[in-house]
């Protein structure tokens, strides 16, 4: 792993929603990473991670989340806050390949 990041600093999670599990079913897995991560990075993290599998990662796309604007009352005052930004990659597997167990215990 390139500028001694491992897995789990670059590929933080998995993203749990319907939308990602709809695309699961066309070789297309969803990651929460850290925002500094490459495509390369992110490549390497995966193949790395699930190499008992031995999966190709044919692309990757990355997007960044901006974070929400937060209001909330506090007894006569509005205070408002921000949550913080993060990177979304979507990583194509070659066909027919998946990763299996990627959701044990969630």
């Amino acid at each position: 792993m390139s500028a001694g990041r491992g897995f789990y600093q670059v590929v933080l999670r998995p993203v749990v929603s319907e939308k990602s599990y709809v695309s699961m079913s066309k070789g297309k897995y969803v990651f929460r990473c850290h925002a500094d991560a490459t495509k390369i990075q992110i490549r390497r993290a995966v193949e790395e991670a699930f190499a008992d599998q031995k999966i190709t990662v044919v692309d990757v796309n990355t997007i960044t989340v901006r974070g929400k604007i937060r209001l909330r009352s506090r007894r006569r005052t509005r205070v408002s806050g921000r949550s913080s930004s993060w990177k979304k990659a979507i990583v194509t597997l070659a066909p027919g390949q998946k990763i299996e167990g990627l959701f044990e215990g969630v």
